[in-house]
């Protein structure tokens, strides 16, 4: 019998781990949303030069969380990775309720886990994109009926399919409903859960008690100016580190306005490999900075596909 190995799911095909690379590992090339009105990332040659420019920076991939029914253009995005030479994974999942319209989460109810299950493994549409993981949210210090039920879907879809579950966490809150919810009650894996937005709730405390269920600590969104927290984020991450979770830590941008991006003026997904890294190996060492970028997303996002 053959041996199942695992792969991570990028929009060019499946690849081994070890060909990742130096990973953004939360970011977004594509994303729409009533919420972010005017704002929009919706330009093909923006998010090819974007790429070019992370590429440039010495950036090798990009995990793009944008989920269902915001946007995503997942039959642009191999082209754009092909381009610039980045290995690009996207997402199947939903966000929180506000992004979409009544009449889009109703033609989704009864069938969610299906969707996001076809994605993962038929492909987007008719792209023949595949997602390589599931993105969800929590809300704000707790979790309503719509975080509930698009987490039942996601462990489900987790469940089919061995695929990541990645979490927004709103303001970086109510990691322990999460993890409660997925890992307790719905029985995903911690090491198969990624906890994103950390850095926006720097509690040491509440980080520690995460990582020890053996969950993905992702600090993803150090070029937003407007987070205060965000100075913090080098402290946490050493703390972390020192406590012995560096093994489970992962960096991304999170760019979600086209004025964000490097190739608008604003700091974008180059700012991640062009400021914040030098910082972190400044306190943690170029080692395990390095770790942190290469090895970590390579095992965060590998599944040995059912």
């Amino acid at each position: 019998m053959t041996a199942v190995r695992a792969t991570v799911r990028t929009v060019l095909g499946d690849i081994p781990p070890d060909g990742l690379g130096v990973t953004d590992a939360h970011d977004h090339l594509f994303l729409r949303s009533p919420l972010l009105a005017g704002q929009e990332l919706d330009d093909v040659a923006a998010a090819r030069a974007e790429l070019g420019a992370f590429r440039a920076a010495g950036g090798e991939a990009v995990v793009q969380w944008t989920p269902y029914g915001m946007g995503r253009r997942a039959a642009e995005l191999p082209g754009v990775s092909r381009a610039a030479g980045v290995h690009v994974v996207c997402a199947t999942g939903l966000h929180q309720a506000g992004h979409y319209a009544e009449e889009t989460l109703a033609a989704l109810r009864g069938r969610l886990a299906e969707v996001f299950v076809a994605e993962l493994t038929k492909g987007i549409g008719t792209s023949g994109v595949r997602a390589g993981l599931v993105k969800v949210a929590g809300g704000f210090h707790a979790l309503d009926a719509h975080a509930r039920w698009t987490m039942t879907a996601a462990a489900e879809a987790h469940h089919a399919t061995g695929a990541p579950v990645a979490v927004h966490l709103e303001q970086g809150t109510a990691a322990p409903d999460v993890l409660d919810l997925l890992c307790g009650a719905l029985e995903v894996p911690p090491h198969r859960v990624i906890l994103g937005h950390l850095n926006r709730f720097p509690d040491p405390v509440l980080h520690q008690q995460a990582a020890r269920t053996g969950c993905w600590l992702a600090f993803d969104g150090p070029s937003r100016a407007q987070h205060a927290t965000d100075w913090r984020m080098p402290e946490a991450v050493r703390a972390l580190a020192d406590a012995g979770f560096g093994g489970q830590l992962l960096l991304g941008g999170d760019t979600v306005t086209a004025g964000a991006r490097s190739v608008n003026g604003g700091p974008g997904m180059p700012y991640l490999l062009r400021r914040v890294r030098p910082r972190l190996a400044a306190g943690l060492g170029e080692e395990l900075t390095d770790r942190v970028l290469r090895e970590n997303p390579a095992r965060a996002f590998a599944v040995e596909w059912a």
